[in-house]
């Protein structure tokens, strides 16, 4: 019988990937191509690259050919949308086309690809997020975007555009970077022009835990992807590095985790928020299992960390089914809702539990804390 709440010891990769199975069959059901399902993919997948349980690829596979048919057309993708969100399932599709060499997976990532190569950028050079949110760049659409386009090249031996993947990376770490907290914001406005930025700065008005989940996890990501001579690679590290200090030092004290509005843990309706800190704390494991961050600095904030995730976020039910709870919903500004960046929004949004954007981020960050536990 397994705990209800947290416990390291437990097989947490193979029952998180098992629930994933049998409670969601099929990721489909909306009937849309969306970033959050890509990412519980990527979670099951990385868990099949140490379990080598064959189930664990079927899946993946199956659910990405509901969207991806033989001539590698995406169903409901729509490529004049210029939405980053898009490109992020394009992660599954090179999984899968490394597994196995099948045609249709490089036709539908070469249709991504090309989508970048179009998409619309500031002045200075840096992705709009999508067509309808125009000269804003938020640092989601880091994750979404870029780590893919850096991937693709590395796959397909395309080295002329790896300049403009660092341009990315630097570009937002540069609009959103914030001196005081050494934190970055939620979105920037290149144009001034939307009713939530700062006039003078461009700025959202708050730092999100997500959106600094996305970005941690994508300068992680992409640097494997990077060959050691390209310029601006080391600063990439180096930008994660002082972001992740940043972070630190906003963490609650007591669990080593993170709340909806990153920096205000102590105002009243502010809470812990799973999805942000889960992705935070992936991007540490991950950091140390590459050699990105040093052991003895970040190894027992991590272990405190993960501990602590699997008490306040985590539960077993009665089918033996793992549940994320504590999600935020969705977070973003403008668009058709007016969302103004303001606290009252990111604490107005619903709490959910078993959203992809916190289910993902689980499945990645106990697989690298399995196999953390496994060198000990």
């Amino acid at each position: 019988m397994y705990r209800a709440y947290g416990d390291v010891t437990t097989d947490w990769p193979n029952i998180a990937a098992t629930t994933m199975l049998k409670r969601e069959p099929s990721m489909n059901l909306k009937g849309k191509w969306e970033y959050e399902d890509g990412l519980m993919l990527n979670g099951i997948y990385q868990i099949y690259q140490t379990t080598h349980d064959q189930r664990y690829l079927d899946y993946v596979k199956s659910n990405i050919d509901q969207f991806v048919n033989d001539k590698g057309e995406i169903k409901s993708y729509q490529a004049d949308e210029f939405n980053l969100d898009y490109i992020n399932n394009g992660k599954a599709v090179l999984d899968l086309y490394e597994e196995t060499h099948e045609e249709k997976y490089k036709l539908a990532a070469d249709t991504l690809y090309q989508q970048l190569l179009k998409q619309p950028r500031t002045k200075a050079g840096v992705f709009w997020h999508k067509k309808m949110y125009p000269y804003q760049v938020w640092l989601d659409g880091l994750y979404m975007g870029s780590v893919f386009y850096a991937r693709y090249q590395r796959e397909f031996g395309i080295t002329d555009h790896l300049a403009d993947v660092v341009h990315q990376f630097l570009g937002a770490y540069e609009v959103t970077y914030d001196a005081k907290t050494g934190l970055c914001y939620h979105a920037y406005d290149e144009s001034r022009e939307q009713f939530w930025c700062d006039k003078v700065t461009g700025h959202s008005p708050h730092f999100w835990t997500r959106s600094l989940g996305w970005y941690v996890m994508a300068m992680i990501d992409v640097l494997e992807y990077l060959p050691d001579e390209l310029t601006g690679k080391q600063t990439i590290l180096s930008n994660v590095q002082a972001l992740l200090q940043a972070l630190r030092q906003v963490a609650d004290p007591e669990t080593n985790l993170w709340y909806q509005v990153t920096d205000e843990g102590d105002r009243p309706m502010n809470y812990l928020e799973s999805s942000g800190s889960l992705m935070i704390l992936n991007a540490i494991a991950k950091g140390l299992r590459k050699g990105y961050l040093a052991e003895d600095e970040w190894g027992e904030f991590l272990n405190k960390g993960y501990t602590a995730a699997l008490q306040q976020f985590i539960s077993i039910d009665r089918h033996q089914y793992i549940n994320v709870n504590k999600i935020a919903h969705v977070g973003g500004l403008g668009g058709p809702n007016k969302r103004d960046g303001s606290f009252a929004y990111y604490m107005s949004e619903p709490i959910v539990a078993n959203d992809h954007k916190g289910v993902g981020p689980f499945l990645m960050l106990c697989n690298e804390m399995q196999q953390r536990l496994a060198q000990v």
